[in-house]
């Protein structure tokens, strides 16, 4: 035997009196669950450009490394070596293509051996890579009052002007870098 379904006023009725508030739960933390998925999908992909990025100055040197980044790295089919995609900026290709065995090496020491064994170059824009420390160049200090009063006495005889104005700040690099 059924029951009977309940009126509007006893279903409302019954609702008031039921209502509650849901528990507040607290997410998991999100790397708990995605550590085994990223460790699956490394060792199905590989690693990606990351590793690279951080140590990209140390393996092909502060002339390259503004010039280059590393984009991706291709997995080889069956098994094999895989690629490592570069941007390269305007004719520093040339210069990739010359330097790839070096290169290769130094990324099997990092990667380990037959990661990559060869180097995709894609020539367009590269982010700026911020300069190291030890060499942001400081400003150096300007002209001791004798100096500067030598280079305007020099100077004297010439008109005002745009002409004197540079002559000026080239005699102040000049002065400045012979300290």
């Amino acid at each position: 035997m059924r029951r009977p379904l309940p009126t509007a006023e006893e279903a409302l009725a019954i609702l008031r009196s039921k209502r509650t508030k849901p528990q507040f739960r607290t997410p998991p933390p999100a790397g708990k669950n995605l550590a085994p998925l990223l460790k699956d999908l490394e060792a199905r992909f590989g690693q990606g450009p990351a590793v690279l990025q951080a140590r990209w100055r140390e393996i092909v040197g502060d002339t390259l490394a503004r010039r280059t980044e590393p984009v991706r790295i291709i997995k080889g089919r069956n098994g094999e070596g895989g690629a490592l995609e570069l941007r390269v900026d305007g004719p520093v290709a040339s210069l990739i293509q010359h330097q790839a065995p070096q290169i290769t090496a130094r990324l099997d020491m990092l990667l380990g051996k037959g990661v990559v064994t060869r180097l995709r170059i894609v020539q367009g824009p590269v982010k700026a890579a911020a300069a190291p420390v030890s060499q942001v160049r400081r400003r150096k200090p300007p002209l001791d009052a004798a100096q500067e009063k030598q280079l305007t006495d020099s100077l004297a005889d010439q008109p005002d002007g745009e002409l004197k104005q540079a002559l000026l700040k080239l005699g102040r690099g000049v002065l400045q870098s012979q300290r």
